[in-house]
């Protein structure tokens, strides 16, 4: 199972609740005000930036990273809370 984490930039209209949706769909943890982070089988970073796409709009940015290593400083949560 892989470890990745998303931020993303929502700029004119700001529309979370699709997102959050999702990411609650995938068990995610909030680790900053604009990155989450979830476990996941069987996909890449690509195939999760093509699917994520759908819940925001095209002004908007997104970037999504594998991890096989992280480390954190007073955030709002953890891998370790997956």
């Amino acid at each position: 199972m892989a470890l990745y984490f998303i931020s993303y930039d929502l700029r004119n209209k700001r529309n979370y609740k699709e997102l959050y949706e999702e990411f609650e769909s995938f068990n995610a943890v909030q680790v900053l005000e604009s990155t989450w982070c979830f476990n996941r089988d069987n996909t890449s970073a690509v195939k999760l930036r093509d699917y994520f796409k759908n819940f925001i709009d095209d002004d908007d940015a997104l970037l999504l990273n594998e991890s096989a290593s992280w480390a954190t400083l007073n955030t709002n949560g953890t891998p370790r809370d997956l």
